[in-house]
Formats: structure tokens, C-alpha cells, sequence
């Protein structure tokens, strides 16, 4: 796995990861803006368009019947929020022209493809086609409305609101129903023509072998365009409240929800990520196995490292009855670490987690693209054999210092009505 960056425009970095053992040819191109309360819907409504309908292809079913005469070829697109920064983009995979069976040139017509949905959309007179938009913005809506549904992920969202006001951070990638509602064609097209000016650009081309004809399609493309962009922060430390918040809503659930955010200013990332892991991030931690397992104080509880903002996340589903009780233990489990109390056997499960995450990474075009991405995004570009080893050089010493590090911020708490009456 052979990987590579250079700069092909105005902040514009192009990407390649080259393994002679994939068949596919892969493209991700992202769009990397500040994640903004105003913007954050819009960008969200546009950013499937691209991959619905082009100037040539003006229909769903035109672009997928083009993309499925070259071998099931695929666009898709993608919007999400990453640490401070809303990322929108395209990503396409088709297979290799070597297995053209009338020796097309598949990658050439692909790149035509994938160059009038980015630069050549389905829009007149400065508004987007109206059919492929009404869709997109009512998935954005449907989107919008089911994050209810799901109470785990509802929990999290109304945590970092919390957690990070006033930094991009909390903010969401959807924005409100109103917002969405209100995006026009027009106010929808100038906001795409603001990312393709603005935004910072990551272009990742993954495949068997080299192909300069893909970066000069994008270089020569991007050179049109009145490129005026800086780069946007994805990482930064969010600063510790003075005092810890929390906020408490009720609903008509049967299982109450609790989610605590900590915050650390350690610069000691693989000790951090260890110490989350060895709390909550196995079903051999500490709170699995004393909270959950041993004290059943709830149903699930876990903690996850949110590396873009140097936070853990704890979260968990509890009776209400049972919510302070699992509060304390969950800190007791914590205080555990600071005071040394972690055996040999759980750092080692904690580390082997870590290895088999990291272990199969390059298998698939996908994983190889997250995996760089990801390290663009914390600035640390290093293989996953690079970086599963700095985690197996962290000390039992960093770990509790690590441990040490973090206070409490915030607190989000989902209550079940029906138990306090």
C-alpha cells in the first residue's frame, strides 16, 4: 500500500494510494468547510446533487443506466460532520480497464462522468434542476425528522451540543427543518459554487496503478474556477467549562439515556485513546465489566475517544432508578485508572482491541481511503502498522497520567417519564 500527496491547485491536495492487489479504481473527492449553523443545511441539500444528475445526464435514472453500462460503475455522495468541519463530497468506484472485455477505456469515460457531476451540474440560469433538488432536500428533512428515533444517537447530538457550544463542533451536519426548508434551487446552487471556490479539497485516487490523467482532469478543471479557499480546522482542543453543565429532558422512552463528556489538554493522544479503551472501549473494561456486568447498573455502557476534540465520550442506557448510582461508579472506575489499579491482562486486551481494528485496514479501497483521510484530518499521516505501534510503546505511567488529564464538562441525561411518576 503506496501512498502519496501532492498539491494540484489553491489548497487543493490530491491523493494516491496505489496496491496492485485491487481490481477496482476508486475516487473520493471532499469538500472541507467550516461546520456553521447557517451553512450546514444547505450544504447538507446539496450535497448529493452531484452525484443524482449532470448537465449531460439529467435524471437518477440517466446517471445509474451511464454508470451501469461500465460494469456497475457507482456514484455516490456524501455529507458529515467531522470535529469542527463540515465534509461534503463524491465518491466512484468502477473496475479496472484491464477487465474491459472489449478493451474500453473505462477509467476515461468515468472521469467524464464524474467531471460534469462536479463541475458541470444539473443546473440553468443559476438554479439547480428542480426534481433531482425537491429529492434531495426531502431526504435531508426525513433525515432530519427520524434523528428522534433514534434516542442512542439523539443522546450523543444533544451532548455535544452542549459540550462544544460556540465552537463549530456543536453544531450538527443537518441543521434544522426550517433551514432546510427554506434552501432554494438558486440559494442551493450559489452555495455549491461557494464550495467549489472556497472549500479546502481532498481528492484520494486508489488503485492498482498509477494514472496522471486523473489528477490533470481535476488540476485542469479546478484551474476554471476563482479558487479563493484557506484551510479549515477539523481538530482543536475544546476548552473545559469552568463548571460542569448538564442538561435533562424527559421523553417516552423505556430506557433513560446518560452521556458524559470529558475533556483533556494532554498532547498524549495513544495514551488517551488507550485509557478510553481500556474504560469502556472492550467488552473486557472497566465499565463493561463492573458497571454493566457485575453491578447491573444499565444496559450498555461504553466510552469512546473523540480524537478531533481530545474528549471522551461515555455513554449508556440505565433505569432511572439506577442513573447515580451508575454516575458514581462510573467514576470510581475512572479514579481506578489514576490510581494505577489496571492490571497487565487489561492492558493487553486493550491493546490487542486496538491491533484488530487497525490490523485489516487496506483490505478494501474504503478502508484504505478512511484510513488516510483520517489522518489527514488529525494531521498525523502515518501506515496502521505505524500507528498500532505507538500505542503498544505507551507506558502503564501514560496511561494514568492520561486518566489524570480528564475533568468533567458536560452531561446529557434522557429520562423515562414513566418512571417518575
Amino acid at each position: 500500500m503506496n501512498y502519496k500527496r501532492k498539491i494540484i491547485g489553491d489548497n487543493i491536495g490530491f491523493s494516491t494510494v496505489i496496491d496492485e492487489k485491487f481490481n477496482t479504481c476508486s475516487l473520493y473527492v471532499r469538500f472541507i468547510t467550516e461546520l456553521s449553523a447557517e451553512n450546514s443545511a444547505v450544504n447538507s441539500v446539496i450535497s448529493a446533487l452531484p452525484a443524482m444528475s449532470n448537465s449531460r445526464f439529467k435524471t437518477i435514472g440517466e446517471l445509474s443506466d451511464a454508470a451501469a453500462e461500465l460494469y456497475g460503475a457507482s456514484i455516490t455522495s456524501f455529507s458529515n460532520k467531522r470535529g469542527d468541519a463540515q465534509i461534503i463530497g463524491l465518491s466512484a468506484s468502477w473496475i479496472c480497464n484491464r477487465f474491459a472485455l472489449e478493451n474500453e477505456d473505462i477509467t476515461a469515460n468515468m472521469l467524464e462522468i464524474i467531471h460534469d457531476c462536479i463541475f458541470s451540474p444539473n443546473a440553468e440560469n443559476g438554479e439547480f434542476d428542480i426534481t433531482s433538488f425537491k429529492i434531495s432536500q426531502k431526504n435531508i428533512i426525513d433525515a432530519i425528522e427520524s434523528q428522534l428515533n433514534d434516542k442512542r444517537s439523539y443522546s450523543v447530538n444533544q451532548a455535544y451540543k452542549l459540550a462544544f457550544r460556540g465552537e463549530p463542533a456543536g453544531n450538527t451536519n443537518l441543521g434544522t427543518i426550517e433551514q432546510a426548508e427554506s434552501v432554494t434551487p438558486e440559494s442551493g446552487f450559489r452555495a455549491y459554487m461557494n464550495l467549489l471556490e472556497t472549500a479546502q479539497i481532498e481528492i484520494f485516487y486508489i488503485a492498482p496503478e498509477e494514472n496522471n490523467s486523473v489528477a490533470e482532469m481535476f488540476r485542469r478543471s479546478f484551474e476554471k474556477i476563482n479558487r479563493n479557499s484557506h484551510e479549515y480546522t477539523i481538530s482543536s482542543k475544546s476548552p473545559l467549562k469552568a463548571e460542569p453543565e448538564n442538561i435533562t429532558e424527559e421523553f417516552d422512552v423505556n430506557q433513560s439515556k446518560m452521556v458524559l463528556v470529558l475533556k483533556s489538554d494532554s498532547d498524549d493522544r495513544f495514551a488517551v485513546n488507550l485509557f478510553s479503551t481500556i474504560l469502556g472501549g472492550t467488552p473486557v473494561s472497566k465499565l463493561f465489566a463492573n458497571v454493566r456486568e457485575k453491578m447491573s447498573l444499565c444496559y450498555y455502557c461504553a466510552s469512546s475517544f473523540y480524537v478531533e476534540k481530545n474528549a471522551v465520550i461515555i455513554e449508556s442506557g440505565v433505569d432511572r432508578a439506577n442513573i447515580d448510582k451508575a454516575y458514581n461508579e462510573i467514576f470510581h472506575q475512572i479514579d481506578e485508572i489514576r490510581n494505577g489499579n489496571i492490571s497487565d491482562e487489561e492492558i493487553q486486551s486493550a491493546l490487542l482491541a486496538l491491533d484488530n481494528v487497525y490490523s485489516g485496514i487496506g483490505d478494501t479501497p474504503s478502508q484504505c481511503f478512511a484510513w488516510y483521510f483520517g489522518r489527514f484530518c488529525t494531521n498525523d499521516i502515518m501506515t496502521p502498522q505505524e500507528y498500532v505501534q505507538k500505542f503498544f510503546e505507551v507506558t502503564k505511567d501514560r496511561i494514568i497520567q492520561a486518566a489524570e488529564s480528564f475533568r468533567l464538562d458536560s452531561s446529557y441525561y434522557m429520562l423515562n417519564k414513566e418512571s417518575a411518576e
